[in-house]
């Protein structure tokens, strides 16, 4: 019934139609016949129906290793980083005892959404992060710094973000950034922070 109505609400303006909570590439396939069976249905009934834009959002880390089956059958990616992070330390962000393990800024969770924008870009495909990561400047850095370029945020962060951005050598903070993804720190923070008060980044 979701499908048949975003399917005709395409008639009248392009639609992005996201998938969230993908577990395995085949779960696209799946989502591909079903829109087909939608389109097939309104047609039996004479009803206009339009294209959409498909995407996948990637925020169970078993995708991480699907992502050159499942990327050339979608239109863009977006890393659902809320549940990525939660899930790759088995931690309750909301629970106090396990939220010290939930830390965006680590290198294995840094490391996986650098995955994710990697194999985007071999595929031509473009990649978005959706989350609260993006409207904080020292995190927005973070995320700068493997690669991503378009994030989502509450209006009241653009203007410390886009401070932020204007400040920062992209290039330095790559090659800064490169050897400690490969390291066995517990979080980048403290030297995301020693980088940006060096470097004159605003945060």
């Amino acid at each position: 019934t979701q499908l048949r109505a975003i399917l005709r609400a395409a008639a009248h303006g392009q639609v992005h139609l996201l998938i969230p909570m993908l577990a395995h590439g085949s779960e696209i396939r799946q989502t591909l016949a079903l829109i087909a069976q939608a389109r097939h249905e309104l047609d039996r009934r004479g009803a206009a129906h339009g294209p959409v834009r498909l995407g996948a959002m990637i925020e169970i880390p078993s995708l991480l290793w699907q992502l050159d089956h499942l990327l050339p059958l979608v239109d863009f990616a977006s890393i659902g980083s809320n549940d990525l992070v939660q899930f790759l330390f088995a931690s309750d962000r909301g629970n106090p005892k396990l939220a010290g393990r939930y830390d965006p800024l680590s290198p294995a969770a840094l490391g996986a959404m650098r995955l994710i924008v990697e194999k985007a870009a071999q595929h031509n495909k473009p990649v978005t992060l959706c989350g609260e990561l993006g409207g904080r400047p020292l995190e927005a850095m973070g995320l700068i710094g493997v690669g991503l370029t378009s994030v989502t945020m509450v209006p009241s962060a653009i203007g410390p973000v886009k401070a932020m951005l204007r400040t920062l050598d992209r290039q330095k903070l790559w090659s800064f950034m490169e050897p400690l993804l490969r390291s066995p720190l517990h979080t980048l923070r403290p030297e995301l922070l020693e980088f940006a008060q060096r470097n004159g980044v605003a945060l």
